[in-house]
């Protein structure tokens, strides 16, 4: 499977990023995640978690459901689920906007080692677009766009880039360091080389 979209609870996504949503084979939302996928016109074909906050369901929709008293977020179930179907590329939508914990969370949760397997995993919210980078990633944005680099669960090491305005070579990024905070694009395309460890690159809004 290709693509594998995943909708999260939280504030609406501006139209202007619409177009960061990719085309899918399979749509799942995490409990109120479908309402944001119906505000951006998605029909979705899973709904996942303990349903505390979905609302009407929507008809026609495979719907597994979860007890309220339980061990993972919502939006894990619902990465859990999207990683079985062994896609190249998961997105999460939405995430952002409610609860700070509930923010770091997601950026924790998709960053996590369980899903080292998926090939690209992106974050894409209304406080801008996450990478997720191991070994080597191209990502795209405009020239003098803001990107954070951001070592996630543990060291990164033989970190490279190419294509920013501070260019790292062989690098070693440490959780809670800054040297990857605001550096900027120097052109429309750019390069993260990761020899190990799981990196977040993060464009803010």
């Amino acid at each position: 499977m290709e693509t594998v979209l995943v909708f999260a609870a939280g504030d609406p996504l501006p139209r202007s990023m619409a177009g960061d949503i990719p085309e899918a084979a399979l749509v799942i939302a995490a409990d109120g995640g479908h309402r944001l996928a119906d505000a951006l016109g998605w029909r979705i074909d899973v709904l996942v978690g303990d349903l505390d906050s979905t609302g009407t369901v929507p008809e026609g929709v495979n719907v597994q459901a979860h007890p309220t008293d339980k061990d993972a977020t919502d939006l894990e179930l619902a990465l859990e689920l999207a990683v079985a179907r062994d896609p190249r590329r998961i997105v999460v939508v939405g995430g952002a906007g409610g609860r700070l914990d509930h923010e770091l969370a997601v950026a924790g949760v998709i960053a996590s080692t369980r899903w080292a397997g998926v090939g690209e995993i992106d974050w894409v919210s209304g406080r801008g677009r996450s990478h997720v980078v191991r070994g080597t990633r191209r990502l795209h944005g405009e020239v003098g766009a803001t990107l954070t680099l951001l070592a996630m669960g543990g060291p990164v090491t033989g970190l490279t880039t190419s294509g920013l305005h501070w260019e790292l070579r062989d690098a070693t990024l440490h959780p809670g360091s800054s040297l990857g905070v605001s550096n900027y694009l120097e052109r429309t395309a750019v390069e993260i080389s990761v020899g190990s460890g799981t990196l977040l690159a993060v464009f803010p809004a």
